[in-house]
C-alpha cells in the first residue's frame, strides 16, 4: 500500500537542480498525436532543447475529479480517452515510467489542500498526444495531477502555487489544454488545420490573454469572465483554460515568457502555446 511516510523520503533524496522551465501547451485534435504538422513539429524541436527533467507533471484539460487527485502507479496506461479517430490513433502506447515517490510527496508538500493517491487513471490524451512528440522514448516518468471541478480559478490558481518547489527538483510542469476551445463552433473543413483563421470573439480573447500574461495581471486571468463578452463563446467550459492558470502561477520574478504555436484553428480552437524559463 502506497503511503506518505513511505514514500515522501525517497523522493527528497533527490538533488536541488537548475531551474525547470514550465510550459503550458495548446494540444488541439488528438491528431495531433500522429500527424507531422507545424504544431507537432514544434513540440519535437522544443523537447530537444529543454533541460533534461527528472520527471513529468502534466496537468490535462481531460482529468476532472472531486478533489484533486495524482498519479500514483509505477505503470501508468496509456488511456484513449476519445472516439471517431482512425485505428492508429488508438494503437499508440506512450509506455512512460510512473513514480510512486514523486507522487506521496507532491500530496505531502500541499498545505491547504487533501492531495489523494490515484492508481486508476494513468496517462490521457492530454498529456500523451504531446510527449510522443516532445520525449518519443517515453523514458522520462510521468505523473497527471487532476483538476478539481469543484474549485473556481482562483483556489486553482493558488494550489498550483504550491508546485513551485519541483521546479528546482528537475520537474517538467506542462499545463495542456487550449486557451481558445469551442467545439460546438469550428467549422471544420478541408482547411481544417492547415489554415490560421479565428472568430473574431476567438482572435480578440486570444489577444486579451495573452496582454494580461505579458503584463502579469493574474487577477484578470482568474477573472476572466470579465475581460470581454467574449469569453463567453472563447471559454465556455473551464476544463481547457484552468490548465493555463496552473502554468502561470509558477512564474517565477526572473522568468521569462515565449509564446509559440500562436495559431486558431477552425475559428474557436486555440493553439497558442508558452514557455515560462528564467534562461531565456
Amino acid at each position: 500500500m502506497i503511503t506518505l511516510d513511505s514514500l515522501q523520503s525517497d523522493f527528497n533524496k533527490i538533488k536541488s537542480t537548475e531551474q525547470m522551465p514550465v510550459l503550458f501547451i495548446g494540444h488541439g485534435s488528438p491528431m495531433n498525436a500522429i500527424e507531422l504538422n507545424e504544431f507537432s513539429q514544434q513540440w519535437g524541436i522544443l523537447g530537444k532543447n529543454l533541460p533534461q527533467p527528472s520527471a513529468i507533471l502534466c496537468i490535462s484539460a481531460h482529468w476532472e475529479t472531486r478533489g484533486t487527485q495524482v498519479t500514483a502507479m509505477k505503470r501508468p496506461d496509456t488511456i484513449h480517452d476519445f472516439g471517431g479517430f482512425p485505428q492508429a490513433l488508438f494503437d499508440v502506447n506512450y509506455p512512460a515510467n510512473g513514480s510512486p515517490e514523486l507522487a506521496a510527496q507532491i500530496a505531502h508538500e500541499f498545505q491547504n489542500k487533501k492531495v489523494g493517491l490515484n492508481m486508476d487513471w494513468g496517462i490521457d490524451h492530454g498529456c500523451w498526444s504531446i510527449l510522443v512528440h516532445l520525449y518519443p522514448e517515453a523514458n522520462i516518468p510521468v505523473l497527471q495531477l487532476s483538476l478539481d471541478y469543484t474549485m473556481g480559478a482562483e483556489a486553482h490558481f493558488k494550489l498550483a502555487e504550491e508546485l513551485a518547489f519541483l521546479r528546482n527538483k528537475g520537474v517538467l510542469i506542462i499545463g495542456s489544454g487550449n486557451i481558445i476551445h469551442n467545439l460546438r463552433q469550428v467549422r471544420f473543413g478541408r482547411s481544417f488545420g492547415l489554415e490560421d483563421y479565428g472568430y473574431d470573439w476567438a482572435i480578440e480573447m486570444t489577444d486579451i490573454i495573452k496582454n494580461k500574461i505579458l503584463l502579469e495581471d493574474y487577477d484578470a486571468l482568474i477573472n476572466y469572465e470579465k475581460l470581454s463578452n467574449a469569453s463567453r463563446l472563447a471559454i465556455p467550459t473551464t476544463d481547457h483554460y484552468y490548465p493555463l492558470l496552473y502554468a502561470l502561477a509558477l512564474r517565477g520574478n526572473k522568468d521569462n515568457v515565449t509564446f509559440f504555436n500562436d495559431k486558431i484553428l477552425g475559428g474557436s480552437i486555440g493553439m497558442t502555446s508558452l514557455m515560462i524559463d528564467s534562461q531565456q
